[in-house]
C-alpha cells in the first residue's frame, strides 16, 4: 500500500505552521508541536531533515527556532515529504533502478505505474503551503457563514468594498 507515514504528515503540519507565520519570527519546536498537536520529540527529530533539505532555517539562541526558508508558495507538500521520507515511489519499476527489471518486456507495469507516478508527483507538487492556507482560510469563512447565518453576507459585502 502506498502511504505516507507519520513522519511525512508531521513534516507538512509542521511547515504549514511555520509557513502561516512567515514574516513573524521564528518559532519554537515546542510551540509548533503545540499548535499542531505534534508530538514534541518526535518533531525534534523532523526539524533537522527539514533544514537538511533547505526548507527551514534554524536559529539558536533565546529568541531562536525555526522559519521557512522560502515563500509558501515554493514549498510543495512533495517537498516536505521527499525531505523526511526520501523519494516518493508508488511502484519499484517507475524508479532509474527498476528500468532493468527481468519481466519489462512482458509488464505492463511500466505505463501504468509511470503514469500513476506523475499523478502522484504532479499533485504533490501542486500542493503548496500557499494554497494549504488559502484552503484553510476558505473553509474557516465558510463555516463560519453557517455558524452565523447572514454574517457571511455582510463580512462578504465589506469585504467588497474593501477590494478584497
Amino acid at each position: 500500500m502506498f502511504k505516507v507515514s507519520s513522519k511525512g504528515r508531521y513534516a507538512v503540519k509542521a511547515v504549514y505552521e511555520l509557513a502561516l507565520h512567515v514574516g513573524r519570527g521564528p518559532l519554537t519546536v515546542g510551540s509548533i508541536a503545540h499548535a499542531q498537536n505534534i508530538p514534541e520529540q518526535y518533531l525534534e527529530q523532523l526539524m533537522p531533515l527539514l533544514k537538511r533539505a533547505g526548507l527551514v532555517h534554524g536559529m539558536r539562541g533565546a529568541q531562536g527556532g525555526y522559519r521557512l526558508a522560502g515563500h509558501p508558495a515554493q514549498i510543495s507538500v512533495k517537498d516536505v515529504v521527499a525531505a523526511v521520507e526520501g523519494p516518493i515511489v508508488v511502484a519499484e519499476c517507475t524508479t532509474e533502478e527498476g528500468l532493468g527489471c527481468a519481466e519489462k518486456d512482458s509488464c505492463i507495469g511500466p505505463d501504468v505505474w509511470t503514469r500513476v507516478q506523475e499523478a502522484v508527483d504532479d499533485a504533490m507538487s501542486q500542493i503548496t503551503m500557499e494554497r494549504l492556507i488559502q484552503e484553510q482560510r476558505s473553509a474557516l469563512r465558510k463555516s463560519l457563514q453557517v455558524s452565523y447565518p447572514g454574517a457571511g453576507s455582510r463580512v462578504q459585502a465589506s469585504s467588497m468594498r474593501e477590494g478584497g
